[in-house]
């Protein structure tokens, strides 16, 4: 038994088996997931999802799922697992007697004296999917028998039976080629070793997903099955399967695979496990490297990238060179001092205010590790410098500096800070005007900038740059913070103070430069540690405030009205395990690791070795969106290594 450990006997209760969902990705934009019974809930899941450039890059769900069906004496047991309108079937499930995720994702089956392990890999850098199956125990002869069903289609959408479908096949080496629709390319199915291929078409109708009925999404879809493969295996023997764009060489499948499985890292602790996490985030494609906010349905976001990065490549490996690459890449998407908030090229979208102050903050934990001021300046103080003109020349129109020095945003029907959830048309939290964290980024961002021009002897930057900080931290107190309370407001209009207690202000206490005095971050600390800290991260509202939301549910508007108004982010924990050890130093150490040590039982809950997007604000603190998201990763990585750090301190 691994670490990744499962409750074998909770595995036929499908309230619990259904709740754990695991997740490969090719580190190539495409990936594979699926509960860990391989009953998909989601129309998110697939055995194979990968980006098709005919269709922008998106991803698409080409192999939904295969079913296997061991056979004995002319006797059928089908191991695989569906949900349809009222039951469930075939309930393969029941035939699972061991089930681990290291280092990769493989189940047995007891089926009499049958004993079938399966096992997964997704091919890095490959649009391939290989499955091996071996008889580890059989005491008369045994036929394997697997079903392929096929989605083709956007992973954000669902398919019905219809008579545009292509469903001739074509035969290749020991399998065959299918293609439901023009514009895809051939999905290629194929087995190392000679089958029967069956032609059975067929339209498997109303295949239910159950996540996306509670997210109150369309939740059923028809998947097409082409036939079946069928080949005698023996016991001992294995035999490996394989989905790919691209014909496989089948005698050299099996070798393959173990080629594979050899370049796959160990799994068997918290750290191992959130490490391997990161990995999966980053995706190279050309010359572009990437970070994918989330999965199963994000893409790349500007803002998510900057602050997930220092914590998936420098804490997870110290990958310098990954790191750069990422920042390499944002950087050429920039535009008019902008980075974009989500998708790339033509289809970029540069609609935030804070994604280019968070690029410093990915810059300063860069610096850190590369330890060479002289080298980042020359690589990136032009970027630097545009960014800042852009605010204060008001060429960002999401942000433009004002005459007290402050950063002011607001765009009607817009949210251009984090907290962006928008329904029927409408900011959930609009923050118009000043907004506290955006402002203790730009004055951090100013503050090192100087620094750095100082030190290269830039000496027209610093002769018109060398008064804002003064004006900037003067500026924010008297717009922030509130002596009575003892805290900082969230946002600030014209003549109005938004006192709602949020976590935004964390990074005033955070940040390398801040206009707090101790005494203030103190209290700021204080009244967070108060109302919005949990076990899972910070609530983003009190639940004193009678807006608040404890539980992250329902619709989308039900949801989206609850994601920044008390749900709960693991991501804010690094800025405030941060603020805390900066005040507290090693007096701290003991409370950040029982705060970042509830993080390891969610290594085998909802997504398989890895942090949830969100949590519910109230207890029990349930997972919640994205079963895998980036900042939340890279936030507990970085903020183990900080603790590590300041544990190491004489």
């Amino acid at each position: 038994m691994g670490y990744l450990k499962f409750n074998k006997e909770k595995l036929v209760n499908l309230e619990y088996a259904l709740k754990r969902e695991v997740l490969a990705t090719n580190r190539a934009g495409g990936y594979l997931s699926t509960t860990v019974v391989c009953c998909n809930t989601r129309k998110y899941h697939g055995l194979l999802v990968v980006p098709i450039d005919q269709f922008g890059g998106e991803n698409h769900v080409l192999l939904s799922s295969l079913d296997e069906t061991v056979i004995q004496h002319g006797q059928p047991f089908n191991l695989g697992i569906h949900k349809y309108p009222g039951v469930y079937e075939p309930r393969g499930h029941k035939y699972i007697v061991d089930l681990e995720y290291d280092p990769h994702f493989f189940i047995v089956y007891r089926v009499g004296g049958v004993v079938l392990k399966k096992e997964f890999l997704l091919v890095h850098n490959e649009p391939q999917l290989l499955i091996r199956y071996t008889l580890v125990d059989a005491h008369s002869d045994t036929v394997l028998r697997l079903k392929p069903y096929l989605a083709f289609r956007s992973r954000h959408e669902l398919c019905h039976e219809n008579m545009y479908a292509n469903v001739r096949y074509e035969k290749v080496e020991n399998g065959i080629s299918s293609r439901l629709y023009a514009g895809y390319p051939a999905l290629n199915m194929q087995l190392s070793k000679e089958n029967d291929f069956i032609g059975s078409p067929d339209w498997y109708r109303n295949v239910e997903y159950l996540e996306e009925k509670e997210r109150g999404y369309d939740y059923t879809e028809d998947l097409y099955v082409p036939g079946y493969f069928e080949f005698p295996i023996r016991k001992g023997e294995s035999v490996v399967f394989s989905a790919s764009l691209a014909p496989a060489a089948v005698s050299g499948l099996k070798r393959k695979f173990e080629t594979t499985l050899k370049k796959r890292k160990s799994r068997d602790s918290f750290r191992k496990c959130l490490e391997y996490s990161a990995s999966q985030f980053i995706v190279k494609e050309g010359k572009d490297t990437e970070v994918v906010a989330g999965y199963p349905w994000f893409g790349r976001w500007g803002r998510d990238t900057f602050i997930a990065l220092p914590g998936i490549t420098l804490s997870a490996g110290k990958d310098l060179k990954t790191c750069k690459a990422v920042i390499d890449t944002m950087c050429r998407q920039m535009r008019n001092g902008l980075f974009p908030n989500i998708g790339k090229g033509e289809n970029a979208a540069y609609n935030s205010v804070d994604a280019p102050l968070w690029f410093f903050f990915a810059l300063q934990q860069y610096a850190m590790a590369l330890d060479d001021d002289c080298k980042l300046w020359k690589d990136y103080s032009v970027k630097m410098k545009s960014v800042l003109e852009a605010y204060r020349k008001g060429i960002n129109p999401e942000g433009v500096m004002k005459g007290n020095g402050l950063i002011w945003s607001y765009v009607p029907g817009k949210a251009l800070t984090w907290m962006d959830a928008v329904v029927e048309g409408m900011p959930v939290t609009p923050r118009a005007g000043y907004a506290v964290e955006i402002n203790a980024l730009w004055y951090n961002a100013v503050c090192w900038t100087l620094e750095l021009a100082e030190k290269a002897g830039d000496k027209v930057f610093v002769e018109n740059w060398k008064h804002l900080p003064e004006i900037i931290g003067r500026s924010f107190t008297e717009v922030f913070w509130d002596d009575a309370a003892g805290y900082l407001a969230d946002c600030a209009g014209e003549g109005e103070r938004d006192m709602s207690v949020r976590p935004n202000q964390v990074f005033a206490c955070s940040l390398p430069y801040s206009p707090l005095t101790d005494d203030m971050k103190k209290s700021v600390l204080d009244v967070i540690s108060s109302v919005l800290l949990t076990p899972k991260g910070l609530r983003t509202l009190s639940p004193e405030d009678e807006r608040y939301k404890g539980r992250y549910e329902g619709n989308q508007n039900e949801r989206d009205r609850a994601y920044h108004q008390g749900t709960v982010w693991p991501w804010l924990l690094g800025a405030y395990i941060e603020a805390q050890l900066k005040l507290y130093g090693k007096q701290f150490v003991p409370v950040a690791k029982e705060l970042l040590s509830g993080f390891e039982e969610d290594m085998t809950d909802a997504g398989v070795c890895s942090v949830s997007e969100v949590y519910d604000g109230n207890p029990p603190y349930l997972p919640g969106g994205s079963i895998s998201q980036a900042w939340s990763v890279g936030e507990i990585l970085r903020s183990i290594d900080m603790v590590d750090k300041m544990e190491r301190k004489s």
